[in-house]
This record gives C-alpha cells, sequence and structure tokens, in this order.
C-alpha cells in the first residue's frame, strides 16, 4: 500500500503565496507584468467597487475603501497567488438588508466580526471542507444572486421614482416597479443603454480593452455635453471624498454583537464560499494551487481592516481575478498593486466621479447580473441529471425569493441527500449462491445482485459474498434484506471486504446482525481482505474472533471454511 503523503507543517499551511514567490526569486520582469496587470484590474475594479457599493445601499466611497485596504490585505496575506479581493455581487443583497435595518454602523461591525470568524475558520483549518458544497448549488446560488442584482437595478436603469421605500423582497419590488413605470426617464434609458451596448460592442470587437470603464466614461461625457437630467454620484451623495478615513471602531457592546451575530455569520458563510470558489478558478486557470486555510485567515484579516476603515465586506472575486490572470500577472503583488492603484485615484481624480451617471453604474451592474448566470451550466445539469437540476432550481429559487442562507442550506442539503442516495445505489453484493425461488429475478431494491454460479453452487459448505463500494447507512438496509434472502444453510458464510474502502457503524450493525443469525445456523463467518480502518469499526461492534474470522483474501478464508468443516464432519462421524 503507497504510504500517504505528509501533511504540511503549520507554518508552510499559513505562509501568504507573496512570500512563497519571493523565496522564488523576483525580479524586474515580474514587477512590470505585476504592474500592468494590477493596472488592468484597477481600470475594471473602479466602476465596480463604486457600482456594487451603491446597490448595497451605501456611498460609493466604501466600495473604493473596500478594495483599496482590503484587496491590499487580500494578496499581501492570501494562499492564491491571483486572487483579487474587493467588494463582490454576491454580498449586494446581505449588505443592503443589513445597512438597512441595522445601519451603517451595524454594518461595519458585522464586517468585523465576520473578519474574526473567516481567520478562526482558517485557523481551525474548516476551509478545506467549503469543497464540498455541490456545484450545482454554487451554480443555482449564483444566478439567484444576478437576479437579485439585476432587479435592485431595475430602478436606476428607467429612472423611475417611487411612491416611498423601495422594497426588498423580489416580488414587492417587481410589483412597486411596476406601478412606476409611467415615471420612466428617456434620458436616464437612453444612458443606460448607450453604457450597456458599449460594453457588449467592445467585449465582441476589443475584448481586451477595459470595456466596463470606457463605457462609464462614454456615458458620463455625453451626459455632461448634452446636459442630460439625470441623476449623478455627485446628485445622490455629493461626490467622492480625496482621502481614505482614519481606521475606528464602530461602537461595540454585547447587545449589539449579538444583534449582529446572524449577519455576520452570513457573511462568513458567503465569503468562505466565495472567496475560495475564486481561488479554485483562479487555479483552473493558472496551473496553480492555492492554500485554502491561509486564503481564509487572509480573507478574515481583510475584513476586519475594511471595517476598521468605513468599508464593506471583503471577499475573492471571480471576475477580477481572472481578469489579473488573463493579463499576465505573476505574484500577489499585481493584487497589491491594483489597490494602490484605485488609491491614486482616490487622491488625485476623486472629483470626477462626481459626474458619472447611476444609470451607468447600474448598466454595469446589470452586465455583472446577466455574467452571473452560468447558462452554459443550467444547460449541462439539466441534460445530465434530474436530481443536480433539482437542487439547482432549489437553491436558484429560495435565493430569491426566500433567503441567501437558506438557498445554501436546503441546496447544500437536498445535493447530500442526493450525494447518498447515489453511493447507496453504488453498493453492490455478489453471492456465489442460487436464490430460492420465490427471489428469482428480484432486482434486490437497487442495492447489488445475487447471480447463480452454478460452480460454487455445488459446494453447498461455503457461500462467498462479494461487497462491493461504500458500505454506509445508506445501503445498510438493502444490503442486510440481500443476506437474510439467502435460502440455504452452510456451514460457513464467507463476506469478501476487499473491495469496501469504507465502513460506518450502522453498516458494522447490519454485519452483526447477520454474525448472529448465522451463529443461530450453527454457521461460521470469515471477513476476508478487511482493511485495517473496517476491522476497527467491526472490532467496536463485537464482530472479532472466535465469532468471526479474519482472512486475508477469499481464498484463504475458503480453504480455512473447508478444513473446519471437514474436521467438524470428521468429529461427527467419529461419534457416531
Amino acid at each position: 500500500m503507497a504510504a500517504r503523503p505528509a501533511e504540511p507543517g503549520f507554518v508552510e499551511l499559513y505562509t501568504p503565496k507573496l512570500l512563497t514567490i519571493l523565496r522564488e526569486g523576483y525580479g524586474l520582469a515580474d514587477l512590470r507584468a505585476d504592474a500592468i496587470a494590477g493596472l488592468t484590474v484597477a481600470i475594471v475594479a473602479l466602476p465596480l467597487s463604486m457600482a456594487i457599493a451603491i446597490a448595497s445601499g451605501v456611498t460609493p466611497d466604501r466600495g473604493l475603501y473596500t478594495a483599496i485596504v482590503g484587496g491590499f490585505l487580500v494578496s499581501a496575506l492570501g494562499g492564491s497567488r491571483f486572487q483579487i479581493g474587493g467588494p463582490a455581487g454576491a454580498f449586494i443583497v446581505l449588505v443592503a438588508l443589513t445597512a438597512e435595518v441595522h445601519g451603517v454602523d451595524g454594518l461595519l461591525l458585522a464586517t468585523i466580526m465576520s473578519g474574526v470568524f473567516l481567520a478562526v475558520v482558517g485557523f481551525l483549518r474548516l476551509g478545506t471542507y467549503i469543497k464540498f458544497i455541490p456545484y450545482p448549488v454554487t451554480v443555482g446560488f449564483t444566478a439567484g444572486i444576478g437576479a437579485i442584482i439585476f432587479a435592485s437595478q431595475i430602478k436606476d436603469l428607467l429612472g423611475l421614482t417611487l411612491e416611498g421605500k423601495e422594497p426588498a423582497a423580489i416580488i414587492p419590488k417587481l410589483e412597486a416597479i411596476g406601478a412606476a413605470l409611467p415615471t420612466l426617464s428617456l434620458p436616464t434609458l437612453a444612458i443606460a443603454v448607450i453604457t450597456i451596448g458599449a460594453i457588449l460592442i467592445l467585449r465582441r470587437l476589443r475584448p481586451h480593452w477595459p470595456g466596463m470603464l470606457i463605457a462609464v466614461t462614454l456615458a458620463s461625457v455625453v451626459a455632461f455635453a448634452l446636459s442630460l437630467p439625470v441623476e449623478t454620484i455627485g446628485t445622490r451623495f455629493g461626490g467622492i471624498p480625496q482621502s481614505i478615513p482614519l481606521p475606528h471602531l464602530p461602537p461595540v457592546s454585547l447587545d449589539k454583537v449579538i444583534e449582529m451575530l446572524p449577519a455576520a455569520l452570513s457573511f462568513t458563510l458567503l465569503g468562505a464560499i466565495e472567496s475560495l470558489l475564486s481561488a479554485v478558478v483562479a487555479d483552473s486557470m493558472s496551473g496553480r494551487r492555492h492554500r485554502s486555510n491561509c486564503e481564509l485567515v487572509a480573507q478574515g484579516a481583510a475584513n476586519i481592516a475594511s471595517g476598521l476603515f468605513g468599508g464593506i465586506c471583503v471577499t475573492g472575486t471571480i471576475a477580477r481575478t481572472a481578469t489579473n490572470v488573463r493579463a499576465g500577472a505573476r505574484g500577489p503583488i499585481s493584487g497589491m498593486l491594483h489597490s494602490l492603484f484605485l488609491l491614486a485615484f482616490i487622491l488625485l481624480a476623486a472629483p470626477l466621479a462626481s459626474a458619472i451617471p447611476l444609470a451607468a453604474l447600474a448598466g454595469v451592474l446589470a452586465i455583472v447580473a446577466w455574467n452571473m448566470v452560468e447558462r452554459h451550466a443550467f444547460a449541462v445539469l439539466f441534460r445530465t441529471s434530474r436530481g443536480d437540476a433539482v437542487v439547482l432550481m432549489a437553491t436558484l429559487l429560495l435565493t430569491v425569493f426566500r433567503d441567501l442562507t437558506e438557498g445554501i442550506v436546503v441546496g447544500f442539503t437536498l445535493g447530500a441527500l442526493l450525494f447518498l442516495h447515489r453511493m447507496a445505489q453504488s453498493v453492490e453484493i455478489e453471492s456465489e449462491v442460487p436464490l430460492v425461488a420465490e427471489d428469482r429475478g428480484d432486482s434486490n431494491g437497487g442495492a447489488g445482485r445475487v447471480p447463480y454460479d452454478s460452480v460454487a453452487a455445488s459446494d453447498p459448505d461455503v457461500v462467498v459474498h462479494h461487497l462491493t463500494g461504500a458500505f454506509f447507512f445508506g445501503a445498510a438496509a438493502s444490503v442486510g434484506a440481500v443476506l437474510d434472502r439467502i435460502g440455504q444453510s452452510p456451514k460457513a458464510y464467507v463476506l469478501d471486504f476487499a473491495s469496501v474502502p469504507f465502513l460506518d457503524s450502522t453498516a458494522a450493525a447490519t454485519i452483526e446482525g447477520f454474525l448472529r443469525k448465522a451463529e443461530r445456523q450453527g454457521a461460521g463467518v470469515y471477513i476476508a481482505g478487511a482493511r485495517p480502518a473496517i476491522r476497527r469499526v467491526l472490532f467496536t461492534h463485537g464482530i472479532r474472533p472466535p465469532r468471526a474470522r479474519f482472512k486475508a483474501s477469499v481464498e484463504d478464508a475458503t480453504a480455512s471454511a473447508h478444513r473446519r468443516a471437514a474436521a467438524a464432519t470428521a468429529i461427527a462421524a467419529a461419534r457416531t
């Protein structure tokens, strides 16, 4: 048996990739490549950070603080070479709801708390388990977030005037938007169309150009030159400050911490999933491997710092990370430089942001929302598996119409049940013995098959059962039913465990029940090919010599069974 590779030590496990690339050797050519990649990502992140912040119910400058402070720490401390941190579209709904209910101070406290939780999750090495979230859940959840983001931008895309505050729930929101359609602003709609059209045209004709920034700039120039009556960052928020605030802790009390705990836990769960998913995407594009727990610790530090500087939730961003890889980044320094480029924008060019129409930023988010719906993945999952399609749609619908956390939890639960069902179906038991008449042709409930073997069946003394697959609680009842249907009373049973990689306590209890039945029949039981881990579980449940005898192979077990049967026959003959 091959030796298991040694697990990395604590220091190696939490060493940032920044130190790794510096140890490998980092030269001027690498810095030049990272500077170009960082500038490219900053150009993409500039309009996105402001748009996400506005959609999240806070001022646009908070989105920039998030990308500058949080993004810098994600790259400097993280376990991925190419991860770009910042505000993410997936958080819009949660952040907006938290800010609406608890205010900005509550949002900042929840962000800091989630940073602490993320760091704890990383130090407890729980990041490894995030990968167990099924693919249909991530696809459905991401698509649901995309739908919610698009719905939240309809008002600014059309320039509508609502009666009262825009509802948060999707159905009331759409009803309010429908009632406000007579207030549609044609200049606002024109700006949105110009933005979306420019992004789509540039994506097709010049895919390497910064389409979003060009589109927002074009829309701003058109609105300013024609003096269009559209709402801008300046008219709604008064512009963007030309500095970053000093770090400060929002008001904290035990009651406030308890009040913000649900929001902080939601931020933690979503942040862990989103950041590690983004790191996996970077790995698949670059051929590298990230350190998941180190990445979570970095995400924790970034969220703590972002909250202290007035920013919102930080996570790994898939689109900006992919842009970083495609732009030729060599390591985390590109992400650190992207944050510094954004800082330079605030210090030198923040007044220009006042002229950006909100409809242009809404157009950017409309494109982001559309890209979040992985249409190809939908088609593949619907074609290949009905069960995966159910998991996907349940996650999607619950995310859109109920709650983000509920969508993930229910989707994960359904995915886990589907996996258990498939694993149970994969377990087989082949018995070298004929069935009794009433069992011939039975399908065994999908747990396995009991074929008729005329050669083995000619030996009435020993019956061999070959088990294949992970033997756990999902398959225990079906396997037990197959064992109970054997219509013979041999002198010995051989249970072949050579192809069983795993056995849980429920399965061991099933074997123990079969052992009691064999004892009542006066038949011996031999267990062949069981791995040490399986033996330990069986021993714990009382399946040990002399009740059951363990052998290395079926051949050894069968030979031993024949010898004991022959000895028993000879003793019986001598007594008579």
